[in-house]
């Protein structure tokens, strides 16, 4: 292993100097949340208590927090809906969910979308303090535990990639495109740009991520440029938005493909002159940071179908770089596994399990149409699957569909069931076929799909949209 690490790019941990860290407790027990509140104090939190939903989104708009402790019932919703939303109003949070009534089933959806820890009462002190730890561990290294070992390798097609980001981090503003399939690492790859430009000169500006999918058309002027009082209906004080939260750092726009028509040419002329105006503002703004834009879709097959402007695709593709997808860079595969398997027992606290050989070879035979992401979600559903005591991961190679390629007979069959006036071109009739897929192996439950595919419920509902003969598939599996 030794051997290998000369030869292996990894990124390095940048530690935080930080010595307390911001806690939202929200909770309609307060004597619950005074248990809380000083178990976490001990641990050098500082905390903010809120008994609703209502009354946390105040808070969070208030001020970020590092750490969100939430309840599953509270009187105005649930803490199970409220997650997806937390990924929109403080996407760095680390969100950790204490309930009651606990549910596997909505355990292993939420862990899969970025929950942290799910504990349930009454609450194991040990067990609280333990997560605590891995908290501040999530804080002060970050990289180790985001995922980050997901965009390593010693293949000919990574080493060009974190070359050539080396390159683009030298120049500090400049826009920078990233393409690629879905899973193939485009978060990552935009937060390591963000870590190289940034490590020595400002390590803690800010990293501001917005998939612009999970927005709707109607809000996307205001979060990305924010809003003044009285600019719309509702808007009852003045809000920032994410332009201004990323000052000096980086804002990603993900799915930029995504973003409505009609903001398009605003987009345009920020990329242009890297100045805003908030909405019902008057004065402009200049942001001095980097934007960094990602997508899965072929700029010009949009450009061609009047989705998106070419002005627009022009701006955006000064620089680019293309992550390439899992079947390109298989010799990455036993590292990538060992590493991801290595995560998720540090996510479950527990040992790593290893994994069979015949496993591995049954991985190497496969095209992962979900790439990096895919494997991390097979990956984790086996190590839930396997006993603590295992040695060995509980993985079951059925769960890998026949074929190995993307010309499999199954994408044959969609494509042949496909409207007549339905055109895709190969990625995107891949993106058909796996949605197509996910909702028949989810008796057409869409937010079960969107967990499986790893998505929001927000952005399936936009694919769904453009392609509503999908919504059949859901239709005939209820």
């Amino acid at each position: 292993m030794m051997e290998r690490a000369s030869a292996i790019y990894v990124l390095a941990n940048f530690v935080s100097n930080q010595n307390y860290f911001s806690c939202l407790i929200v909770d309609d027990d307060a004597g619950f949340a005074s248990m809380l509140q000083k178990i976490v104090e001990q641990e050098g939190g500082r905390v903010v208590f809120c008994a609703s939903l209502k009354a946390a989104r105040a808070e969070i708009q208030r001020a970020g927090f590092d750490l969100v402790v939430l309840d599953n019932r509270l009187p105005d919703g649930t803490g199970y809906e409220f997650h997806s939303e937390l990924e929109r109003l403080c996407p760095s949070s680390v969100v950790v969910m204490v309930t009651g009534v606990p549910e596997l089933s909505q355990a292993v959806e939420l862990t899969r979308n970025g929950l942290f820890d799910y504990l349930t009462k009454p609450l194991n002190v040990a067990d609280f303090d333990a997560c605590l730890r891995r908290v501040r561990q999530r804080l002060n290294h970050p990289d180790r535990l985001s995922g980050a070992a997901e965009l390593m390798g010693d293949s000919p097609a990574i080493r060009e990639v974190i070359h050539t980001l080396t390159q683009l981090a030298r120049h500090a503003n400049s826009t920078v495109l990233l393409l690629g399939e879905t899973g193939t690492g485009k978060d990552l790859a935009a937060r390591m740009l963000h870590r190289l430009a940034h490590a020595q000169r400002s390590p803690e500006a800010p990293y501001v991520p917005l998939n612009c999918s999970a927005v709707p058309a109607e809000m996307f002027e205001a979060e990305l440029f924010g809003s003044e009082k009285g600019a719309y209906t509702g808007a009852e004080k003045r809000r920032e938005g994410l332009i201004a939260g990323a000052e000096g750092g980086t804002l990603f726009l993900d799915e930029i493909t995504e973003t409505p028509m009609p903001q398009q040419a605003k987009l345009l002329r920020f990329l242009d002159s890297h100045e805003y105006r908030p909405l019902g503002g008057n004065a402009l703004r200049q942001f001095a940071g980097r934007v960094v834009a990602a997508t899965n879709r072929t700029l010009t097959d949009e450009v061609r179908h009047g989705r998106f402007r070419e002005d627009l695709m022009f701006r955006l593709s000064v620089a680019t770089v293309r992550l390439p997808p899992l079947r390109e860079h298989m010799s990455d595969l036993e590292l990538l596994t060992q590493n991801l398997l290595a995560q998720l027992g540090e996510k479950y606290g527990r040992r790593k399990p290893s994994l069979r050989p015949a496993d591995l070879a049954a991985m190497r035979d496969y095209h992962f149409p979900g790439n990096v992401r895919e494997l991390r979600n097979l990956l984790e559903r086996a190590l839930l699957r396997t006993p603590e005591s295992a040695a060995v991961l509980a993985f079951d190679s059925t769960w890998l569909s026949s074929g190995g390629s993307p010309d499999t007979t199954a994408i044959s069959k969609s494509r042949a069931a496909l409207p007549p006036d339905r055109q895709l071109n190969a990625l995107e009739l891949q993106e058909y076929c796996l949605i197509q897929e996910a909702l028949r192996s989810e008796d057409g439950g869409i937010r079960r799909a969107a967990a499986r595919l790893g998505i929001t419920h927000q952005a399936l509902m936009r694919r769904l949209e453009k392609w509503p003969e999908l919504r059949h598939t859901a239709a005939r599996s209820n």
